[in-house]
């Protein structure tokens, strides 16, 4: 439901996937600008649909979809599948605001569908390589930054990009937020632009975040400490590098500048993130199983994201910083 940039790609990877012989059928795509749909169903030779409604007469079969569709579409989009008996897979951030979150997760139990949340990092093959060596995350350093473009400004930066990082570290660190620090600033756009974060956790871990969607180039690194290790994570080119402090004086893993800290570096199976979502998404409908993704886990992510913004924005008002009162309009 809906093919703009990330609409489009949803409609690519299951077209993939139906041609490498995966049992699903690309039905079609929906969006308001028909145009569009239209010019996305001949690419990936499905049907094109201006409507739900239009779809739902159509396709009686249809069992799953993916909501693409800006995140204030989300719920009522969300809301008129599954009451249609149609598990979803919805994009990040997964609402606008917890009450809407909130219906989603009553909606999904009472229809008793499958519904997954997009945060694609999860299925990163780097992220995927780290979970095994999870021990005692203390700190955590995140740097994701991107060029502009003019995609995803009904949001801020938080909600668009550092939402993805959040969700990792609350997925690897495991513990409940103890404080929230938090400045942004609109560059570019009317929202928040870039923005850093510092989080406290009730485990005693700290972790830094930058974000920023005006930068001359693109970065996408988690790093992380835990006891005698160093974690170092590249998410763009799916790369894990572990760094250990021998034990008593053994033998390090692997040649580095002190013989006491070992470099290893995990096999990571390389694979599109798209992919490995859709094809989880589709294994969780055909299982009627727990999806990787619950809604709960996108609503954990949304609520620490929109205390950030809470947050951005009375640092503002603290220290004076022209029209940032106007960035939450």
């Amino acid at each position: 439901m809906g093919v703009g940039v990330f609409g489009r790609n949803h409609a690519r990877v299951y077209k993939e996937l139906e041609l490498q012989g995966e049992p699903v059928r690309l039905l079609g795509v929906v969006d308001p600008d028909v145009n569009r749909a239209d010019a996305v169903a001949r690419e990936f030779e499905c049907k094109a649909f201006g409507s739900i409604d239009q779809m739902l007469t159509t396709h009686s079969e249809l069992q799953a979809a993916s909501i693409a569709a800006p995140t204030v579409h989300h719920l009522p989009v969300a809301r008129q599948l599954m009451k249609a008996g149609i598990d979803v897979l919805i994009e990040k951030p997964m609402a606008a605001t917890l009450a809407e979150a909130d219906e989603l997760v009553k909606l999904a139990a009472h229809h008793k569908r499958i519904a997954q949340v997009g945060h694609l990092e999860r299925f990163n093959p780097a992220v995927r390589a780290t979970l095994p060596l999870l021990t005692q995350p203390m700190f955590f350093e995140v740097h994701r930054l991107s060029v502009f473009t003019p995609r995803s400004l009904d949001v801020d930066v938080v909600l668009d990009l550092m939402i993805h990082d959040l969700d990792i570290v609350l997925a690897f660190a495991n513990s409940p937020i103890k404080e929230v620090r938090a400045v942004g600033l609109p560059i570019l756009s009317g929202k928040v632009d870039i923005a850093n974060v510092r989080l406290e956790l009730e485990s005693g871990c700290i972790a830094n975040f930058t974000a920023s969607r005006v930068s001359t180039e693109r970065v996408r690194k988690l790093r992380f400490f835990q006891p005698r290790q160093y974690i170092s994570l590249d998410y763009g080119r799916q790369e894990v590098l572990v760094f250990t402090v021998g034990d008593k004086g053994e033998p390090a893993l692997a040649p580095s500048v002190n013989p006491q800290i070992g470099v290893s570096k995990p096999a990571v199976s390389a694979e599109e993130p798209l992919h490995a979502e859709l094809k989880a998404f589709l294994h969780a409908v055909r299982q009627h199983s727990i999806p990787v993704v619950p809604l709960e886990d996108g609503r954990r992510a949304l609520a620490l994201a929109l205390e950030i913004v809470n947050a951005i924005r009375d640092h503002g008002k603290r220290v004076g910083l022209a029209g940032m009162a106007r960035t939450r309009a």
